[in-house]
């Protein structure tokens, strides 16, 4: 397993313990009387049959307790804070919204201008860059050069 040149180094194996399961005891089954001995009912069904069992009371729901009664002016206070706070919110989305508007309008304005800038520069740069050089129109066979006219 190992080469030569290694030397040889004992090897302890661990085993798990095992855990014994908890012991269980079941619980003795004691049977209780109820309290009072419920009334026997016979029942005679339509076909003649006869059947008889213990009348069982429907389960009643427990009494709903009366509410506190809560105060008119306790509700419109709390109304009032509700409407005051949903105002100041909406002035606020109200305030920021005009302000963004304010700056794209803004930013609309210098790109125009900077855009009619940019085409008034070509304007004016292109117009001066054809003065010097030479022109040659064949059509009227007029030749200028260095601003000379022959």
């Amino acid at each position: 397993m190992y080469p030569d040149h290694t030397p040889q180094r004992a090897v302890e194996v661990h085993h798990p313990t095992p855990i014994p399961p908890p012991v269980v005891h079941p619980a003795p089954v004691v049977p209780t009387q109820p309290g009072t001995v419920p009334t026997v009912a016979s029942i005679v069904l339509p076909d003649g049959r006869v059947v008889t069992g213990y009348a069982i009371d429907a389960a009643r729901p427990e009494p709903v307790t009366a509410k506190p009664a809560v105060s008119r002016t306790a509700v419109n206070v709390a109304l009032g804070g509700v409407g005051f706070l949903a105002v100041c919110g909406g002035l606020l989305l109200l305030t920021s919204f005009i302000a963004a508007l304010t700056a794209f309008i803004g930013q609309l304005i210098i790109l125009a201008a900077v855009i009619f800038g940019g085409w008034i520069a070509v304007q004016v740069l292109g117009a001066s860059g054809h003065k010097g050089g030479t022109t040659v129109n064949i059509r009227r066979a007029v030749i200028k050069r260095n601003h000379f006219h022959g």
